[in-house]
Order: structure tokens, then sequence, then C-alpha cells
């Protein structure tokens, strides 16, 4: 059997010219909101988001930010706000809670969720 040169390095040169495509990167978490900056914050709530504060009420009572609804983060799954697919930005005192009920909503197919983090940062 005869060997050619040629058309080995025909062979391979085609396997090389189509190169296997780089692995697709894999979707983010279901669970995983949204963070937002405040200018980002208020353009949204501006844009008709609904701004959610989810600390508790005497939390709410003694101060929050103007135009604010104010949903406990242990409520914010049984809380109606207008649709999975509507705009909601949610803040608290440090992040923590509001980054909670942000997961909290994304698991329950809510698709615009925005955490705002602390309070402090929706800026003046």
């Amino acid at each position: 059997m005869r060997f050619f040169p040629s058309l080995a390095l025909a062979a391979l040169l085609a396997s090389c010219a189509s190169p296997t495509p780089p692995a697709a990167s894999p979707p983010p978490a279901a669970t995983a909101a949204d963070r937002v900056d405040g200018a980002t914050a208020r353009a949204l709530v501006r844009d008709g988001a609904t701004l959610v504060d989810v600390r508790n009420p005497d939390e709410f009572a003694v101060k929050h930010i103007d135009g604010a609804v104010n949903v406990p983060a242990d409520q914010v799954t049984s809380h109606d706000f207008g649709g999975k697919d509507k705009p909601v930005v949610l803040y608290c005192t440090h992040g923590h809670r509001s980054q909670q009920a942000g997961e909290a909503l994304r698991s329950q197919g809510y698709t615009r969720v925005y955490v705002l983090g602390p309070m402090s940062a929706w800026g003046p």
C-alpha cells in the first residue's frame, strides 16, 4: 500500500479547518436577581417599576424612600406585584434581606427583579 503525503496533509488540514465551537456558557441561575445602583434603580422606578422596601413595618414607618411600598421579605412571594414580568426594585437596610427576597421572587418565576440593596444606595 502506497502512502500519499499530500492526501494525509489535506485530511489533517480539513480536520483543523472546522474547530469545535467553544462550549456555551451556562445560563444564569434562575434564582439570581440583578443588582443595580441608585441611578439605575431610580430610572427603573421612573419607568414604572415597583419600588419595594422589604424591611419590617416598624422600620418602614421610621424612614423609607418616597413612593416605596412595604412588603416584608418573608411575605414577598405571597404578594401580587401585578404580574411576573413587571419590574420590581427591592431594598432594605444593608442589602441582605433584599437579596434574599429577590432570589425568592426569581424562584417563583419573576423575570424582572432588581436589587438595590441598602436604602442608602438610592442616593439623593
